[in-house]
């Protein structure tokens, strides 16, 4: 007779590639998701089971990033930045037209490449100034701008205007915690502002719309405004203790566009109010306490940039989608962090988890 092994000891070794912390985390996000996308999608017939398979493969792609050592990561970083740039001159030249943006290709299937840079840019640029350790001068942060520059104007030309702002932003936070100045900062911060007149010229109609919509939401209630203003009514009348799950009368009744995706947060406001928010909130802040961390202890510039960067990326995602659902930022497609239905992000988002988790485990293996 065959004696069956238990199913436990044969599952426990693969689990330890995650990170306890972050990977409890994740899960209990994915799951506050998954509860809110239920009630949110109940229109959209097999969009939790859609969903479960979304999160699947990107916990697939999580483990697999967690097993691959940070060394191995540096080495693709040339490759995998290449490759990407190249996709995007691709898409600028014959790649797909929807909704009067050219931001797909298909290759077999179609994918949106400018996802790809999410990654591939803080890759890129830690490993640009890990070579460059120790001889890191305003010639280096030069070359890296430059590095950054080229990506974000091929998506913002798509045009992706949300996509080429969490890209720059990604690249920015390796430029920063690799030592620029704050002086730097401050001429930049400063020398954009005075160009806003001339960047409000180059921006198209539909980008113009939204932030005057952010303005005045009321001047166009039933078109351009709609969003805002359906949004931060869910959003306030949760109240205290929200309406109770399943009980959301703005996504019920279809008032909230998009309720799945990036406005998936205020479906979750209007059905567990203030407390619910606070408790997101701080599942929030524990990721990114957790990568904060996990950053601090990494032991070589790479993996220190890398993870630093990446964290600061699921904070960018999460204050951007919350800030557009509550009113105080323009609309952008932006979808909110291990909640909002979809593969593509969802996939990225993964996969930036998993590099964390791999520069955590490599770096305690080597102490050990």
């Amino acid at each position: 007779m065959i004696e069956r092994r238990p199913l436990w000891p044969r599952i426990k070794p693969l689990l330890t590639v995650f990170d306890g912390p972050l990977a409890l985390i994740i899960f209990l996000i994915v799951s506050v998701g998954l509860v809110t996308l239920y009630s949110a999608g109940i229109d959209f017939p097999g969009r939790v089971e859609d969903q479960l398979r979304n999160i699947l493969i990107a916990f697939i792609v999580m483990w697999i990033a967690a097993t691959v050592p940070p060394q191995t990561l540096m080495r693709f970083a040339v490759p995998i930045y290449s490759f990407g740039i190249a996709l995007l001159i691709a898409v600028a030249v014959f790649g797909l037209v929807k909704k009067g943006a050219r931001r797909w290709i298909n290759l077999g299937i179609v994918i949106q490449p400018s996802e790809i840079m999410k990654i591939a840019m803080p890759l890129m640029l830690a490993w640009f100034f890990q070579k460059r350790e120790g001889m890191i001068r305003w010639t280096e942060f030069l070359v890296a701008a430059v590095l950054l520059a080229i990506p974000v104007a091929l998506i913002a030309r798509q045009p992706d205007l949300g996509t080429a702002l969490l890209v720059l932003a990604a690249g920015f936070y390796v430029i920063f915690l690799a030592g620029l100045s704050w002086k730097v900062i401050a001429g930049l911060f400063v020398t954009v502002a005075a160009s806003l007149p001339v960047l409000w010229t180059v921006l198209h109609d539909y980008q113009r719309q939204r932030v005057m919509m952010l303005i005045d939401p009321t001047s166009d209630p039933l078109g351009k405004g709609f969003h805002i203003i359906q949004s931060t009514i869910a959003v306030g009348s949760g109240g205290l203790f929200g309406k109770g799950w399943l009980k959301g009368t703005q996504a019920h009744l279809e008032f909230i566009p998009e309720r799945t995706t990036d406005f998936i947060f205020a479906v979750y406001s209007e059905e567990f109010g203030l407390v619910g928010n606070l408790v997101l909130l701080t599942l929030y802040m524990l990721l990114i306490s957790r990568g904060l961390v996990i950053a601090a202890n990494a032991p070589t510039v790479f993996t220190r940039l890398l993870a630093g960067a990446i964290t600061m990326i699921f904070f960018t995602y999460a204050f951007v989608n919350m800030g557009m659902v509550s009113g105080i930022l323009p609309v952008v497609g932006v979808p909110l962090p291990f909640m909002s239905y979809g593969g593509t992000a969802l996939v990225t988002l993964g996969l930036g988890a998993g590099i964390l988790m791999s520069i955590q485990r490599h770096r305690t293996l080597v102490q050990s």
